[in-house]
C-alpha cells in the first residue's frame, strides 16, 4: 500500500527472485538434500533492509503467474512494502536462485534466469506517478545487462531525478549474467570486460550515490587497480563514492580521490563470526540509506551500513536476515557482540520483530483435542474416522463466524484434523496445531522421535502449540525432564521458522494461588525459553493477572501475548473470565473449545444434528463468546 503522505523514501528497480538456499553448511550444492525458501535478487533484498530499518520502501519488478511470484508479493507485502510497481507477467516465470554455504569463502549459486520474469521489466512497467513520490530511487548494475531492462532503469532515473529525488546506483556485478562466465560458477565476482564497464559508465552522470565492493569498483572503472579504477569513476560523477571491503569496513569519497584508499573516509568494520556473506552487501546499502536519506553524517551511514552488514553475514540467507531498527540500536550500542549473551538476546530481538504478521487481537477455536474425541466417538460406538469429518465442520463454523477476519484462528491437530488443516490453508486465520501427545506427564510429543524432524514438515504459517501439565514446585526429575523437552522443542521451532505457542496447565492434585503460573512462566524464562504465544488457564482474579503481566513484560516485552484457555466452562463463566482479564494489555484473546463444540459433537456424533445444524450450533455459541470478549475489552477501553 502507497505511504499516507504519497511520499516514498526509496524505489527500488530491478531483480526479484526467489532465493533456493541449501541447509546443510559444509559441503557441495551436489550433496544438499533440503533447501529453504526466501525472496531474494539484490534490489529486492535491499528493499525489504530498507523497510525493517524504518523507510518507507517499494520495488518495481516482475514476477511470475506463479506459487514463486505470488510468495515474492505477500512476502513484500508483509515486509509493508509499497507493492504497486509490482508486475505480474503471465508468460514467464518467477527468476530463481540456487545456493549453498560450502565454507566461510566459497559460497555456490547457479541463477536461472532464463527468459525470466525480472529480465523482462520494460519501460511501459513504469508508473510515472509512483516514480514522481520517490525521494530516491535505487537501479543496479546486473539489470543493466539487457536492453530493455536497461531502458527502464534510466528512465526511471529520469523520472526520479525531474521531480527532485536522487538516484543510488549499486554496481552488483555478476559475470555470469553478462554471459562471462560458464553457468556453474554463478559465485565469480570478477571477469574484466570493456563493454560491461562501458554500459555501466553509462549511468554515471545520472548518480548521486556509487555503492560497491573493490572489484564491482574495478569494473565500473575499467582498472584492475583500485584506486586508479575509483578516480576514473570520479571523472564520470561526481557522486559520493562508497567502496565496500568486508570485515575492513567501508571508504567513503565525497570529493577529490586521495592517493591511497585509506585517505578516504574510513569506517571500520565490526569483528562478528562469519557464517554466509551472501546478502552482505544488499544489508549494507539498505543500512547506509537509512542514514543517507534521513540527514545522516556519511560516517554514520557507513556506521549503518557496516553494522547491517555484520548482521547478516552471522545467518543464513539474504532477504530474511536484514536487522530491523531494533536490531540496528542494539548492536550499535553493546561493547561485545561475540558473547553468547549478546548473540541469543540479538537473535531473539530478529526474530520477534520480523515476524509474519502482528495480532492484536486474536480469537481462536480450538478444536485440536483427541482423547477427548476418542471417548466421545468410543462411547457412542462410532467410527473415529468420524473425528476428521467432524473437525472439517468446526473450522467452517469458524469461518461463518469469522467472516475472514484476520483477527481469528483455529487450533486442528495432524491426527484427525489433518484435512481440516489442508482447508485451512487458502483461509486468512492464525493456524495452531499441538506437538504433544495428549495428557502425557511428563511431556512426549507426537510424530518424529525428533521434534525438529517432525516440525520440519508443517507449513510455515502453522504455530506450533504444547501443553504441558506442569508446576514450578514438581518434583526436581520430572521438573527437569519437562524442562528438556521444552527447550529441544524451543530450538526446534527457531531452527525450523516456526512461531510456538506454551500452553501450561497446573496439575489439579498440587496447591496453587494467584502467583503460581507467573512463578512457572518465570522459571521457564530462566532457562531462556521464549513462547511466541502463552494459553493460560481462564481466573477471575486481577491479582492472578496482574503477576502474569509483571513477568511477561519484564522477561519479553516482545512477546505476542497470551490468549485464554476455555477449560469446559460455562459462557457465564468464562465471561466472569474475560472481564478479570480485559484489562491486562498481555491478554490478546482466548482460544477456547469445548465449550463451543461439545453439545454440537455429542448430537452429531449421536446422529441427532446434521452437518449444517452443528456448523450453525458452533457458529452461534463461538460468535456469542466473541461478543462477550469484545464487549468487555470496549468497556475496559472506555
Amino acid at each position: 500500500m502507497p505511504a499516507p503522505d504519497n511520499t516514498i523514501d526509496l524505489i527500488a528497480i530491478g531483480r526479484s527472485s526467489v532465493d533456493l538456499y541449501g541447509e546443510q553448511i559444509g559441503g557441495r550444492l551436489e550433496d544438499m538434500g533440503s533447501f529453504a525458501k526466501y525472496v531474494g535478487g539484490s534490489p529486492a533484498n535491499t528493499a525489504i533492509a530498507a523497510a525493517r530499518l524504518g523507510l518507507r520502501s517499494g520495488l518495481v519488478t516482475r514476477v511470475g503467474a506463479d506459487h514463486m511470484g505470488r510468495f515474492i508479493r505477500e512476502e513484500l507485502t508483509r515486509e509493508g512494502m509499497d507493492v504497486r510497481g509490482v508486475h505480474t507477467d503471465p508468460n514467464r516465470l518467477t527468476a530463481l536462485v540456487v545456493l549453498g554455504i560450502r565454507n566461510r569463502e566459497t559460497f555456490p549459486l547457479i541463477f536461472y534466469r532464463e527468459n525470466c520474469a525480472d529480465m523482462a521489466l520494460c519501460e511501459q512497467d513504469l508508473d510515472p506517478a509512483l516514480l514522481a513520490a520517490a525521494r530516491a530511487v535505487l537501479i543496479n548494475g546486473t539489470h543493466l545487462s539487457t536492453p530493455g531492462v536497461f531502458a527502464a532503469s534510466m528512465a526511471a532515473a529520469r523520472q526520479v531525478k525531474a521531480h527532485g529525488g536522487r538516484v543510488v546506483f549499486d554496481i552488483d556485478y555478476r559475470p555470469v549474467l553478462w554471459g562471462l562466465t560458464a553457468k556453474d560458477l554463478g559465485e565469480n565476482r570478477f571477469v574484466s570486460d570493456a563493454r560491461v564497464t562501458e554500459c555501466l559508465q553509462s549511468v554515471m552522470p545520472s548518480c548521486d550515490l556509487v555503492i560497491g565492493t573493490e572489484e564491482e569498483f574495478c569494473i565500473l572503472g575499467g582498472s584492475v587497480d583500485t584506486m586508479a579504477a575509483i578516480r576514473n569513476v570520479r571523472m564520470r560523477t561526481a557522486a559520493i563514492l562508497v567502496c565496500k571491503r568486508g570485515d575492513q569496513g567501508c571508504v567513503a569519497f565525497a570529493g577529490e580521490i586521495p592517493d591511497s584508499i585509506e585517505q578516504g573516509l574510513v569506517v571500520p568494520g565490526f569483528k562478528v563470526e562469519v557464517l554466509n556473506v551472501l546478502g552482505a552487501g544488499d544489508a549494507f546499502m539498505g543500512g547506509f540509506l537509512r542514514g543517507w536519506l534521513r540527514g545522516e553524517a556519511l560516517a554514520e551511514c557507513c556506521r549503518f551500513g557496516n553494522a547491517c552488514g555484520a548482521m547478516v553475514v552471522t545467518r543464513h540467507g539474504c532477504a530474511p536476515a536484514m536487522p530491523t531498527w531494533a536490531e540496528l540500536q542494539i548492536f550499535l550500542s553493546a561493547e561485545d557482540r561475540r558473547t553468547d549473551a549478546f548473540v541469543r538476546r540479538l537473535d531473539h530481538v530478529h526474530w520477534a520483530s520480523t515476524r509474519r504478521q502482528q495480532h492484536p487481537e486474536l480469537m481462536v477455536l480450538a478444536i485440536d483435542h483427541r482423547s477427548q474425541f476418542e471417548e466421545l466417538a468410543d462411547s457412542l460406538a462410532q467410527a473415529r474416522k468420524r473425528i476428521s469429518q467432524f473437525k472439517t465442520l468446526g473450522l467452517r463454523a469458524l469461518d461463518a463466524a469469522a467472516g475472514r477476519d484476520r483477527r481469528f484462528g483455529v487450533l486442528l491437530d495432524g491426527r484427525y484434523g489433518f484435512e481440516a488443516l489442508t482447508e485451512a490453508a487458502d483461509l486468512p486465520y492464525w493456524i495452531g496445531r499441538p506437538i504433544e501427545i495428549p495428557q502425557s506427564r511428563p511431556l512426549e510429543f507426537e510424530g518424529s522421535a525428533d521434534v525438529a524432524a517432525e516440525i520440519a514438515t508443517w507449513p510455515l504459517n502453522q504455530v506450533v502449540k504444547c501443553l504441558v501439565i506442569y508446576h514450578p514446585d514438581d518434583a526436581a526429575e520430572l521438573r527437569e525432564r519437562q524442562e528438556r523437552q521444552l527447550l529441544r522443542l524451543s530450538d526446534a521451532c527457531r531452527k525450523t521458522r516456526h512461531e510456538w505457542l506454551l500452553e501450561i496447565i497446573l496439575p489439579k492434585e498440587m496447591p496453587a494461588d494467584f502467583n503460581t503460573t507467573a512463578r512457572a512462566l518465570e522459571r521457564l524464562y530462566a532457562l531462556d525459553m521464549r513462547p511466541d504465544w502463552w494459553k493460560l488457564a481462564p481466573s477471575s482474579s486481577a491479582a492472578h493477572w496482574r503477576a502474569i503481566q509483571a513477568t511477561i513484560t519484564q522477561q519479553d516485552p516482545l512477546c505476542r501475548g497470551v490468549l485464554l484457555l476455555g477449560q469446559a466452562a460455562s459462557e457465564s463463566e468464562l465471561v466472569a473470565c474475560f472481564e478479570a482479564a480485559a484489562p491486562f494489555a498481555v491478554v490478546k484473546g482466548f482460544a477456547i473449545g469445548r465449550s463451543v463444540f461439545h453439545d454440537a459433537a455429542r448430537a452429531w456424533f449421536a446422529g441427532s444434528m446434521s452437518d449444517s445444524e452443528a456448523i450453525e450450533a458452533m457458529a452461534g455459541r463461538f460468535s456469542a463468546l466473541v461478543s462477550a470478549w469484545r464487549k468487555t475489552r470496549a468497556v475496559i477501553a472506555t
